[in-house]
């Protein structure tokens, strides 16, 4: 909420005894003869306006908005060289399954080993299935963790310890064991048919990922926002709520909610590129992403047995996790940084 009024002019010696502004109130100078301004801002408005001045956080937003760019118009991209990410050329592979041609006018990074299809194209479609995966499990970790670290946090008592308990009892699983158990359960009961047809099984391992990944996500987070629901049940405006009668909902979500955007945006921004590695590794082990579906760990789990003789074909897919991984990391940090009052950069 932004608030603005005029005060009368001071003396200097009445303006020597006035307490130092807070670092939520922002003091224009007046010039001579105008009078003072001064414009209260919200400490989420503050952490914006700081990240807008951060040259790191820009540079890493721009880089990010680049591969979501590149992940929406990858139809249109692939149409500049005229190629796309499923048509095999075996007439460019010789018989040991090495291309004969290396990047052309035709195909900008040369052709996948073995089968032939463009790198270019399955790296331009390669952004789409990372981004998807983590941006669809980011926003579930969120919703589940925060609204179940708000009930535990505000309603206490029997309910908060039984939801304590599954928070704590999903953060001793071991995340690695249990979701390749988890995947190849949920693929063999739901996609694994004899018979089925390979699109079917890799849409049931697309979504058996976001599932994987979002359960064992949303754990840290609401015990996090626990915590701070805890502390801030205890103050005078939830009281006064209270004393009132306003709904439990209300008091949730249009008292204690605002006062939690901080915790949430940082824990999302860390999220993100946690998710993005994650999805790359388990496709990488086998249990995540199928054929046909253009993925980046998937490339790089068949680049393995080609990369002395074409290193393009497994260093594109490990260049664009690892840029995309590193912008997401500055921007966490800066994001972090932003909505941290003690920190000033």
């Amino acid at each position: 909420m932004e608030v603005t009024w005029v005060e009368p002019l001071r003396t200097e010696a009445e303006s020597s005894h006035r307490d130092e502004p807070s670092s939520a109130v922002e003091v224009v100078p007046p010039a001579p003869g105008q009078r003072v301004v001064t414009v209260s801002k919200s400490p989420t408005r503050i952490a914006f306006e700081r990240l807008r001045k951060d040259r790191v956080a820009v540079v890493s937003a721009g880089i990010f908005l680049f591969f979501v760019l590149i992940a929406i118009f990858a139809p249109l991209i692939v149409k500049i060289p005229g190629t796309d990410p499923y048509t095999y050329n075996q007439d460019l592979v010789d018989t040991y399954g090495f291309p004969t041609i290396g990047p052309n006018s035709e195909h900008w990074f040369g052709i996948e080993p073995r089968l032939g299809r463009d790198n270019f194209a399955r790296w331009v479609y390669g952004a789409r299935p990372s981004l998807i995966v983590a941006g669809t499990a980011t926003v579930l970790t969120v919703l589940i963790g925060t609204t179940i670290g708000l009930i535990a946090g505000f309603v206490g008592g029997w309910v908060d310890r039984v939801l304590s308990w599954l928070i704590d009892f999903v953060l001793s699983l071991p995340f690695l064991l249990f979701a390749i158990a988890v995947s190849g359960v949920l693929v063999a009961s739901l996609g694994g048919a004899e018979g089925a047809a390979a699109e079917e099984v890799a849409t049931v391992r697309f979504w058996t990922l976001i599932g994987v990944l979002s359960f064992f996500g949303w754990a840290g987070l609401a015990r996090l926002i626990r915590g701070q629901v805890l502390s801030l049940r205890e103050r005078e405006f939830i009281s006064a709520a209270r004393v009132l009668g306003v709904p439990t909902r209300k008091v949730l979500f249009k008292e204690l909610l605002p006062n939690l955007v901080a915790p949430i945006m940082v824990a999302t921004s860390v999220a993100l590129p946690a998710y993005i590695v994650a999805e790359a590794g388990l496709t990488f082990l086998g249990v995540g992403l199928i054929e046909p579906t253009p993925s980046w760990g998937l490339t790089i789990s068949f680049a393995r047995t080609y990369y002395r003789a074409d290193p393009l074909y497994l260093w594109l897919p490990v260049a664009g996790i690892t840029i995309l991984v590193l912008a997401l990391s500055l921007l966490g940090d800066a994001v972090r940084d932003a909505f941290d009052p003690k920190t000033r950069r």
